[in-house]
């Protein structure tokens, strides 16, 4: 099933993730429908705060994003109650956009690596290293569940810059081929 999305300005955004039992109810279910939001809006990562639900849980397909560098290898996983235990290499910038914020697109600088502790869909735990497109998708995801988006990583003149269009964002103005909810 495909659900809407938070728009910016969306109390749910500013939220941190609660943590997720492995009893928690019809999770599979959840997964599924995230991923299928995800592909409907054309999007290589959605945390669950994002279809307003706030537990610690977000998805990735880099798929797409690796298309541009055909040496990568394209990471497709669930990530559960994760935690970013570290940021290794280069701090490096790239135009990043998000679901919730349609139609901006700014320049981040994030960690080009990062170790990542998660629990799969089966609640196996992992401890993994993710490099590229992954890291920074990951990095994303992660700040959506310490209820921060990629806005406040820009610098006050470009967030005053962007005032206006947020302000459209958060009061459902937003041209998008996906459903959204304020």
């Amino acid at each position: 099933m495909i659900l809407p999305i938070a728009a910016y300005g969306s109390p749910i955004l500013r939220k941190e993730a609660e943590l997720i039992e492995s009893n928690y109810p019809d999770l599979s279910n959840l997964i599924a429908n995230m991923y299928e939001t995800m592909y409907n809006a054309k999007g290589v990562g959605l945390a669950a705060p994002q279809i307003g639900v706030p537990v610690s849980l977000f998805i990735i397909d880099s798929e797409k994003m690796e298309e541009e560098n055909s040496n990568a290898v394209p990471i497709k996983q669930t990530f559960i109650n994760p935690e970013i235990i570290d940021f290794l290499g280069e701090t490096v910038p790239y135009s990043e956009g998000c679901l919730s914020i349609p139609g901006i697109n700014e320049d981040v600088m994030r960690k080009e690596t990062v170790r990542v502790w998660y629990q799969d869909e089966n609640f196996e735990e992992h401890e993994t290293v993710f490099s590229g497109m992954p890291a920074r998708i990951i990095q994303h995801e992660y700040d959506h569940l310490m209820g921060k988006t990629f806005i406040d990583k820009l610098s006050s003149l470009k967030k005053t810059l962007l005032r206006g269009k947020l302000r459209d964002i958060s009061a459902g103005r937003a041209d998008v081929a996906y459903k959204m909810r304020n």
